[in-house]
């Protein structure tokens, strides 16, 4: 009787680690189709942003020391590729944060910081735009490939968790927020583009 009493209390404590194991790896299934999503959905915000604007469209300027819509989408672009590759050469190769943190609010404070332009920055000096993707469409072309490997890298990818740096938002974020930190950093700047077209001046056509 106690060997069968045994046996059912091993029983239960399997199943329960097993429900434990599949919940934690659908919980990081939903994460990464979460940051998917945001990725996808920020993506198609500068194309829309951008379709169909003419020359005088794309270089216009509210003033001289503003950006016009091509400078900021040049700035998108390289960004994705800055951001990205601080990822691989940094974060990826970073220890685990402190154990403690409360993860998902340190996510949701990403996403709510990053996005948000009510305090505006300045751009490091390796992203101003100098022109360096040739053209607007150059600019939009090198973005669209630069998302397909940022999304690539996230689908491959299942120890995002494990490695974290610090970061300007005063918490070291692990791949995983950096991958949110990208797509927030190309919504910023859609809401930068649309304050430009906004502009009374910005040409009709």
């Amino acid at each position: 009787m106690r060997s069968r009493s045994l046996n059912c209390i091993m029983i239960a404590v399997l199943a329960v680690t097993g429900v434990a194991a599949i919940s934690a790896q659908e919980l990081r299934q939903a994460e990464k189709e979460h940051a998917l999503q945001y990725l996808e959905s920020t993506k198609r915000d500068v194309l829309d942003a951008t379709k169909g604007l003419s020359e005088a469209q794309w270089n216009f300027k509210s003033a001289p020391d503003k950006w016009s819509v091509a400078e900021v989408t040049e700035h998108i672009a390289a960004a994705e590729d800055f951001l990205m590759g601080m990822v691989t050469s940094q974060v990826m190769k970073a220890p685990a944060r402190p154990a403690g943190e409360d993860v998902k609010a340190i996510d949701d404070m990403v996403v709510a910081t990053i996005p948000d332009r009510s305090q505006k920055k300045q751009a490091p000096e390796p992203l101003k735009p100098t022109n360096r993707f040739g053209s607007p469409a150059g600019s939009l072309k090198h973005f669209t490939e630069a998302r397909t490997q940022t999304e690539a890298f996230l689908k491959t990818h299942d120890d995002l968790r494990q490695h974290a740096i610090d970061s300007p938002v005063g918490k070291k974020l692990d791949g995983y927020e950096w991958v949110l930190f990208v797509a927030g950093h190309s919504e910023r700047h859609t809401k930068q583009i649309n304050e430009v077209k906004a502009d009374p001046n910005f040409p009709k056509a």
